[in-house]
């Protein structure tokens, strides 16, 4: 696979990184581990799950990790308020010599996951672990936010969906990384060449209005369309009048149909799209082309999709941008990344941590924490537990929601499997990777293990997902000892 992040910098972080990573190597921490867990707080688009991505950037990104002089250079110019250099000498030289030697445990890609719950772990150098936290929750956090609208629009559709988002994407990495995600989440295919070179994803497309002002008329336009393609042929009828359109596609549909092709569908992207779409499909059915499809677009998400199928509308397929691939109505995921726990490299028992704060939402789970996914005996998911793997599981099986004490879960002896797998080994690479299309697979097959009240669009029931009872009442305990009111 093409590797779009060669030439990107360690710099790619906030400076409040490198601050407390300066912080560090000037006060003895270098021996110092570090263990951090990434989760997000809230369901996307006040859905019921989620799906994870970003894994495949947050795996070049470490791979390529590393500080040039350049890098180091520039970081020398960055002054405080007196005017001199923040940044030391001797600690931009060991940057230079920096090379990751960090563990880092994810969830696969594509996979459904849920609030509270680690979706990746990061164990190593509490330095090291401090500067590489905002590369990685900027992958994440983008990725699963449009890999999720993604799915959400392609459950709706019900159809073959294509995203074409590039034009307004959050730019040209941007735009890459969210046609990406968008076919990991279920997209057929992506109008995005780059994406598709890269990615190894199919690309699909039409033509636009242009293409048919440029010409003397619609119907000139439309055969010179057919006999540049005749063997990708879909013609945008929206010009200047979708009916006329539509007689002029039927034209060409069947002048292409007496040379042996296929005219493979039109496609309206303006008006009513409902009524457009019946009407289209009894002229071209009329016309002799009944296997001609339909493509609709212009500004769909999952809610105008689901309007357009309850008044009747006929379509085989369509094209979505700026809602998906901008996660238009919901512009950030939300996911932190919390240490959990340290411990003396030499030392093979971690310290838990936690943040305890006002609000009960901002507080954090201690421990070296992985996500233990219930099965029920119908092959659905029955609920996940978060656990420290040093306290192991209580027999009871039983979940406590972290938010709420009150909702608690006995999952019994069910069969599960831990979440989190090895991805880096001291900065190495040990776990396997998955191509955009193994992705897509993976969060298909998660999906189909779901109840379908948890995939509602509006209102989900919602998946058990809380802290193994012993974790919880440690975590109980300890924010008693920190509060003070123990």
């Amino acid at each position: 696979m093409s590797d779009i992040n060669s030439k990107h910098s360690a710099l790619l972080t906030d400076l409040y990184q490198l601050t407390m990573a300066q912080g560090y190597f000037h006060n003895n921490k270098l021996e110092l581990d570090g263990c951090f867990y990434l989760f997000f707080r809230d369901y996307p688009f006040n859905g019921g799950y989620a799906i994870a991505c970003g894994i495949e950037q947050i795996r070049q990104y470490i791979e390529n990790f590393h500080f040039t002089k350049e890098d180091t250079k520039y970081l020398s110019t960055i002054t405080g308020s007196n005017g001199k250099p923040i940044f030391t000498k001797d600690f931009l030289d060991y940057l230079e010599g920096l090379k990751l030697e960090v563990d880092i445990d994810c969830v696969d890609e594509g996979s459904v996951v849920f609030p509270h719950e680690p979706v990746l772990r990061v164990c190593g150098p509490i330095l090291q672990c401090q500067i590489i936290e905002t590369a990685i929750l900027n992958a994440f956090n983008f990725q699963t936010l449009v890999a999720t609208k993604a799915s959400r629009i392609c459950s709706a559709a019900k159809c073959p969906v294509s995203e074409f988002g590039l034009r307004r994407a959050q730019g040209f990495a941007g735009g890459v990384w969210a046609s990406r995600a968008a076919v990991v989440g279920g997209c057929a295919s992506t109008s995005n060449v780059e994406a598709g070179k890269l990615f190894n994803i199919p690309v699909s497309g039409t033509h636009a209005h242009s293409w048919v002002m440029a010409f003397d008329s619609e119907l000139e336009a439309f055969r010179a369309y057919a006999k540049e393609f005749p063997n990708n042929c879909v013609l945008l009828v929206d010009t200047y009048d979708v009916e006329q359109g539509i007689k002029n596609a039927i034209i060409v549909g069947n002048e292409m149909k007496e040379r042996g092709e296929k005219l493979s569908a039109i496609r309206i992207d303006s008006g009513d799209l409902t009524w457009l779409s019946k009407t289209a499909r009894k002229m071209l059915d009329e016309g002799g082309l009944p296997d001609c499809g339909i493509i609709l677009s212009n500004d769909l998400d999952e809610y105008s999709i689901k309007s357009i199928y309850a008044e009747g509308g006929i379509f085989s397929g369509l094209g979505v941008g700026t809602k998906l691939a901008t996660a238009y109505d919901q512009p950030a995921l939300g996911g932190v990344y919390k240490l959990s726990a340290t411990k003396m490299h030499d030392e093979k028992v971690w310290n838990p941590h936690m943040k305890v704060s006002e609000s009960s939402q901002k507080t954090t789970i201690p421990g070296v924490l992985n996500v233990r996914r219930y099965i029920d005996d119908n092959g659905k998911l029955a609920g996940d537990m978060i656990y420290d793997v040093s306290m192991g599981v209580d027999k009871t099986c039983t979940i406590v929601d972290p938010m709420d004490i009150l909702r608690q879960k006995k999952l019994g002896e069910k069969n599960y499997s831990d979440l989190l797998k090895p991805l880096f080994k001291k900065g190495n690479l040990v776990g396997k990777t998955f191509d955009t299309m193994h992705a897509q697979e993976n969060a298909k097959q998660g999906l189909e293990t779901l109840d379908e009240t948890q995939k509602r669009t509006l209102n989900p029931h919602t998946y058990p997902v809380g802290l193994e009872r012993t974790l919880n009442e440690y975590r109980t305990k300890m924010v008693a000892k920190l509060r003070g009111i123990s």
